[in-house]
């Protein structure tokens, strides 16, 4: 093909030459052709990219339908059940009850009730009239040790730091968190003043590199912190171990980006290189992270301390929970973030294969603080693509007392999936800093439809309970949510995820699902410690030992 074009080109340069003898008229023509020849040689002798280099100009298609292929699936080709992170048919429920569309669906479901993992709510004879029921239960966060109780939606805006979005797509959120009465959790990226413009609730999250509230070394500052907290709009503090997307990864802000502003909020030095590592420095085992709480709540004036993370290893949060027991310090509330959450950039591996889903997370979490008989002084928060009413009702049922929504708000003010949220290239202007691109976003508008979707989705789930004949969604059981696992087989949750009695953890024979977990957990350690177990009982267990040496090699020694 290289030949060809080099062929081609000298051949069309000596006709054009030639005609232009009889009609000069034509050598206009080598505005279009000399930039093409041109792009032609340089994809010739550019060494990054094969197929270029083989097909001069019309390798560049590729890129082109690269880049447009995400597009066309879209809009052209994906049905509204197959689309991927969210299908059409939630993506339009949600632009719908944003805009107070309608939101109703004719000629019945387009799903598929005899595929597997198909579910669906059990209804009621006794149904309840949807106007006896309050559309907006609230539920409140605040533990034996809180003298700053929050009265909190069932819904509320998930952790999404500034940076991340752009300020009007955090000043809409805000905003349309004050006007809805919810609360706006504002990620690990620090309390910006976007946050605190709108006028809405806040959950200021405290990630591992303590923005907004650190010494120059990363450290946690509690002069810093409680001076942040004192903030009328901060009704409740996060600490943040881990997040579904990417647990266990920690990540850097390229000094590029760490502007004026940037530093500011963050409390780190302009044009420098900024690291959130993967582990917190203020502590290192379960008894140091509860009286980390402990710190935090004095420090904040009383007000609702909690923490988010993504299950991992189960004996690390049974640990916590010993902790919480030996020490009588209790969070006020504990946010489960699922494998299946969202994040404007993490590395594929840690997207699709690291962390638990939220359902079994959700259940485990619920579980072990009633069997500790921690359950009446902790709220539990679900995270993880939760969308519609629907996705509120199961995970009531699975045993969250309130849920989060990102992506869910993040359509709710225009997002259109276009998955460009890692290239700063977000055409709605949401997930981007280019101020081109957010001046699109307004503000004034953008909030009302915060505050709709908000309602209407609260407003929706109260309907299916309801239909259930359930007035709050504290009464939901596991029983009410059916599942097909096969197409012979429906398990409710409850038959996947049993209870277990409240303080079968305290004492022994503990539930045999949980015997393990028991032996191995420290309050002293998050590593588990096998030393008190009978290794007869867990042979299975054992990794064989290999007769031959292992040499570790470090990164440098890899390249």
């Amino acid at each position: 093909m290289r030949r060809n074009f080099i062929l081609l080109s000298a051949s069309i340069i000596i006709a054009v030459l030639l005609i232009s003898i009889w009609w000069p008229y034509i050598l206009w023509s080598f505005i279009i052709i000399a930039p093409l020849i041109y792009m032609g040689i340089a994809d010739i002798i550019q060494p990054k990219r094969a197929i270029r280099r083989n097909f001069p100009i019309a390798g560049r298609l590729r890129y082109i339908m690269e880049d447009l292929r995400p597009k066309i699936y879209q809009y052209f080709i994906e049905s509204d059940t197959n689309g991927r992170p969210f299908n059409r048919i939630s993506r339009s429920v949600i632009y719908q009850r944003a805009k107070k569309e309608i939101d109703t669906t004719p000629f019945g479901t387009q799903l598929n009730v005899y595929d597997d993992n198909y579910e669906w709510l059990s209804h009621s004879i006794n149904a309840i009239d949807t106007h006896h029921i309050n559309e907006l239960p609230r539920v409140t966060i605040g533990g034996p040790d809180c003298l700053q109780p929050y009265s909190a939606s069932v819904l509320n805006i998930s952790a999404m730091s500034y940076g991340s979005l752009s300020k009007n797509a955090i000043l809409a959120l805000n905003e349309g968190a004050r006007i809805g009465n919810f609360a706006h959790n504002t990620g690990e990226g620090g309390l910006s003043d976007y946050h605190i413009q709108g006028g809405g609730d806040i959950i200021w999250q405290i990630g591992t590199g303590y923005f907004g509230c650190r010494y120059p070394d990363g450290s946690f500052n509690p002069d810093r912190f409680a001076e942040k907290a004192a903030t009328p709009n901060v009704k409740m503090i996060e600490i943040k171990l881990s997040q579904g997307a990417k647990p266990g990864h920690g990540g850097l802000l390229p000094g590029a980006k760490v502007n004026e502003e940037i530093a500011r909020i963050r409390d780190v030095e302009v044009g420098k290189d900024v690291a959130s590592p993967p582990f917190h420095r203020a502590f290192t085992t379960p008894l140091e992270f509860v009286a980390f709480i402990k710190q935090l709540r004095a420090l904040s004036g009383g007000k609702p301390i909690g923490f988010k993370f993504c299950i991992g290893q189960k004996n690390e949060f049974i640990s916590l929970c010993k902790a919480m027991i030996e020490t009588k310090i209790y969070p006020d509330f504990i946010t489960v973030d699922g494998g299946e959450g969202g994040t404007g950039a993490a590395p594929l591996e840690f997207s699709n294969s690291v962390g638990m889903p939220l359902r079994d997370a959700l259940a485990f979490v619920y579980d072990s603080l009633t069997g500790f008989d921690l359950k009446k002084h902790i709220k539990i928060i679900a995270s993880g693509k939760i969308a519609t009413g629907f996705d509120l009702v199961k995970h009531f049922a699975l045993g969250a007392d309130l849920c989060n929504s990102a992506r869910g708000m993040m359509m709710a003010l225009g997002c259109i999936q276009a998955l460009e949220c890692n290239t700063n290239k977000c055409p709605t202007g949401i997930a981007t800093q280019d101020p081109k691109l957010t001046k699109g976003l307004v503000v004034s508008n953008k909030n009302i439809r915060i505050a709709n979707y908000h309602y209407e989705t609260i407003k929706s789930a109260c309907e299916l309970m309801g239909a259930a004949g359930i007035k709050h969604p504290v009464y939901i059981h596991r029983a009410h949510i059916n599942r097909r696992v096969s197409p012979k087989e429906v398990q409710t949750y409850l038959d996947t995820y049993p209870y277990i009695p409240s303080g079968s953890l305290l004492e022994t024979p503990y539930p045999q699902s949980f015997n393990m977990l028991m032996s191995i957990s420290r309050t002293n350690s998050f590593p588990p410690n096998f030393e008190s177990i009978n290794p007869n009982d867990y042979l299975w267990a054992k990794k064989p030992v290999n007769t031959y040496d292992v040499k570790v090699q470090t990164p440098a020694s890899l390249n």
